[in-house]
């Protein structure tokens, strides 16, 4: 062995330097990844990124010079989590919300954030912010229709103007959940939503015995045009009709109606009807 050492010394402290300088130098990046060069601090090249001259592969970097900043290429996401949002109508919600996003410019993203996570600490108060301003133009009732779609779009189109400062892109922004607070502010939403719905439904029954009334007054105003065109054109048959309800109203028995009698004289006007014509 010390033959050895001594006969191939230099070659060996060669090849261990170039095995040393191999490591420090070659780096490999993924498909599902891209990578930038910084060279002194300033980004000088950007590997597999979309269009460029470099794709994923092995390739070397100056030693103690050139550094590697390694960038996913996937869908990155922002989480939310159990943020308080005051609605228009002074509804307190409890918002869990997303954003879903992707690295467009590895060189801006190291220049204005630094890694991935920097841009997510950059993202999340703007996202914050964002949805408080649209859910605070929107009722809680709002937020259950398809207005919540229209809402969530602007969050997007906002979060995404500030995220290019930082070379990113928001492909979308969801809210997973919207709770009302749990205790005395949950109940009193429940109650102010039992009084609008008592109310709502005070105005119906309002409106339908106001409607009610006036079909009824229109029905009994239409009988009477009918019967007064009827009775005018036979006076006596009216006058009989009228003396046959009012004999059925005073003679006749049923319940209710007792067991008492009536004596008349037979020329009672009354009788009229019972005489016949003279």
């Amino acid at each position: 062995m010390e033959t050895l050492w001594n006969n191939y010394r230099w070659a060996i402290v060669a090849l261990g330097v170039a095995a040393i300088t191999f490591m420090m130098s070659a780096y490999v990046v993924n498909e599902e990844e891209q990578a930038v060069v910084i060279r002194t601090g300033e980004p000088v090249r950007i590997v597999n990124r979309p269009g460029s001259d470099f794709p994923a592969g092995l390739y070397f970097r100056i030693p103690l010079i050139e550094s590697v900043r390694t960038i996913e290429k996937r869908v990155l996401d922002l989480e939310m989590t159990q943020e308080e949002v005051l609605s228009n109508d002074q509804q307190r919600l409890l918002v869990d919300a997303y954003a879903r996003f992707r690295i467009v410019d590895p060189i801006r993203m190291v220049e204005r954030a630094g890694t991935t996570d920097g841009v997510r600490i950059a993202l999340e108060p703007i996202l914050n912010s964002a949805l408080r301003q649209e859910l605070g133009r929107r009722t809680f009732a709002a937020m259950l229709t398809a207005e919540r779609g229209t809402a969530l779009a602007n969050v997007r189109a906002n979060l995404d103007r500030e995220a290019r400062q930082y070379g990113a892109e928001v492909i979308d922004v969801q809210i997973k959940r919207t709770d009302l607070p749990s205790g005395a502010p949950l109940q009193s939403a429940f109650q102010r939503m039992e009084s609008d719905r008592e109310r709502e439904a005070r105005t119906i029954r309002a409106a339908g015995t106001r409607d009610a009334r006036v079909i009824r007054a229109e029905a009994d105003a239409e009988a009477a045009r009918i019967y007064a065109e009827s009775f005018s054109q036979d006076g006596e048959f009216y006058d009989f009709y009228r003396a046959m309800q009012s004999y059925e109203a005073t003679f006749a028995r049923g319940e209710g109606r007792g067991e008492s009698s009536i004596i008349m004289s037979q020329d009672n006007e009354f009788l009229r009807q019972f005489r016949g014509s003279r």
